[in-house]
């Protein structure tokens, strides 16, 4: 009796959700089963189902992006402003490897034990690592909501198509400057270090380069943060290297960042 309840249950969100979304030429990121089964479990289609009552969240568009640790959707809001929806998966193990990342971290000194619980904490810790680097105006998309695995930022981007990384863009010296402000800022205003600062989670837009993907980020008082730290300098480093752009040495960029 309890199954058939809780299939009713997830059958009857599943047609909520659908209703909520307009109709977009994108693929459909809640169709029934695929959503459910293999995306989405049923306690993350609740609280989307939630956000949508909370008018958080208007309506879902579809799938952007899909990773082994997380899916990012495509929202809007009431006022039609683009929203972006990052749903951490429970179902995933690849969290576990995540721990180094917490563990050391002031800021999170009580980790329950479950894949649950330490997915839930990620969410938490990235939402709080785009709103410590927003407040201190470092360009990084802006932190609207957290709650257990999903994250709501405003979407960098337009009609649910990402902006550029900085991977796939052309790049010059300007870029290069502007990386290294980044990782600049974010150590000596924000007080953490990215922790996986890359190509790969840089966008290039219009009005310059914005950071994301700051889950990994970790406090200054982090016992590992000066390797993190040398780290994100070496990869910035040696993608500008690969484009021919001028650069730093990487020693001399840590003594400049950390002074």
């Amino acid at each position: 009796m309890t199954d058939i309840i809780s299939k009713k249950l997830e059958s009857k969100i599943d047609n909520i959700l659908n209703s909520k979304r307009k109709r977009k030429h994108l693929e459909d990121g809640f169709k029934k089963g695929k959503t459910i089964n293999e995306v989405l479990d049923k306690r993350t289609v609740m609280t989307l189902y939630k956000m949508i009552t909370d008018h958080i969240i208007a309506y879902v568009n579809g799938t952007v992006s899909a990773g082994k640790e997380s899916v990012l959707f495509w929202a809007v809001d009431e006022d039609d402003q683009n929203v972006a929806l990052k749903i951490y998966l429970i179902s995933t193990s690849n969290f576990k490897k995540r721990e180094p990342y917490i563990l050391g971290d002031p800021r999170f000194l009580h980790l329950k034990k479950g894949t649950k619980n330490l997915v839930y904490l990620w969410a938490r810790k990235e939402h709080r690592n785009l709103t410590q680097c927003y407040n201190a105006g470092i360009p990084v998309p802006r932190p609207r909501y957290v709650t257990n695995n999903v994250l709501a930022m405003d979407f960098v981007g337009e009609n649910g198509a990402p902006a550029r990384q900085l991977l796939t863009s052309d790049v010059d010296e300007n870029d290069y400057s502007q990386a290294i402000i980044l990782l600049k800022d974010l150590y000596q205003k924000a007080k953490l270090v990215h922790g996986d600062f890359s190509e790969y989670n840089i966008f290039k837009t219009e009005n310059g380069l914005v950071v994301f993907d700051l889950a990994s980020a970790v406090d200054l008082r982090h016992p590992n943060s000066d390797d993190f730290l040398k780290r994100d300098i070496n990869n910035i480093v040696r993608f500008f290297t690969k484009r021919r752009i001028p650069v730093e040495d990487s020693e001399k960029l840590f003594e400049e960042i950390t002074k």
